[in-house]
């Protein structure tokens, strides 16, 4: 299930999250199953960072600090994006069509995450969109959902089985989609419900 929420920009950066206690450093996740019933996932990709004066949107980074893990789905474009990221809270991540040599060194292609009961494969680039829900079942057989990203463009799909597509469209570079934008994603007993938020 997916929900749209708007959220405008906020007038605080990370100091002053750091103020509020919603900045919370802490070490990156080293395994790849989390054994907690309830989790609540943030989701970013295409950030394609460093560019100009572009940043992480405020709000992103509050929920980035909020979350029990964060997943990006590729194209951060330099290591210096993950390392920021992985001092928000711990990371799974692949890497991108952009990224540099040294991202591609420290990501894998795709990856897969147990939380919250639920198994969670993550890819960069899905392929074309005709077949896509039934190429990922396949690429990820015991997934129950497949999060992407490489188009810029939010999308969600669920099969009549339960099994789901989620792309969380880009917090920095919005291409032809109408907004900047993320996911949230809740893992309860082995249910995902997603939530696409909109950061502008």
């Amino acid at each position: 299930m997916l929900r749209r929420h708007a959220l405008y920009p906020l007038s605080y950066g990370r100091g002053a999250l750091k103020a509020r206690g919603l900045y919370r450093p802490r070490e990156d996740s080293t395994g790849r199953t989390d054994d907690r019933t309830t989790m609540q996932i943030a989701i970013i990709a295409d950030t394609h960072l460093p560019k100009g004066t572009r940043q992480l949107p405020a709000g992103c980074v509050e929920r980035l600090c909020g979350a029990d893990l964060i997943i990006h789905a590729g194209d951060f474009s330099t290591v210096p994006v993950l390392n920021e990221l992985r001092a928000y809270g711990p990371v799974i991540a692949v890497h991108g069509n952009v990224d540099d040599y040294e991202v591609r060194g420290a990501l894998p292609e795709t990856a897969e995450v147990t939380a919250g009961g639920a198994l969670i494969a993550v890819i960069h680039d899905a392929g074309p969109a005709a077949g896509r829900l039934e190429r990922m079942r396949r690429r990820f057989p015991r997934a129950d959902a497949v999060i992407f990203a490489h188009s810029h463009t939010p999308f969600h799909q669920t099969a009549a089985d339960g099994f789901q597509l989620f792309n969380p469209g880009s917090p920095t570079e919005r291409r032809r989609a109408p907004h900047h934008t993320m996911g949230l994603a809740r893992a309860e007993d082995g249910r995902l419900t997603f939530e696409l938020i909109e950061l502008d």
